[in-house]
């Protein structure tokens, strides 16, 4: 079982648990979801954006951490 400090926080480089894609290592984790990716691009069902579509989904998303910010001012 990993250590924790006195707060309850995980130690920086161990885990809290043995079970789970989380406590798998990265890059068992990353060969797992290369599989997903394919699968999902082979079955059709895998969505690849435009380059219009990336603008404006980063457009979308810098207005609403904007308004955020001005909220707090």
């Amino acid at each position: 079982m990993a250590s924790t400090n006195q707060g309850g926080n995980q130690v920086v480089g161990q885990r809290t648990s043995n079970r789970g894609f989380a406590a798998m290592d990265p890059e068992r984790q990353r060969e797992i979801a290369r599989e997903g990716g394919k699968a999902a691009h082979e079955s059709g069902n895998a969505h690849q954006f435009t380059s219009e579509e990336a603008r404006e989904a980063g457009r979308k998303g810098g207005e609403a951490s904007g308004s955020n910010r001005r909220k707090f001012r």
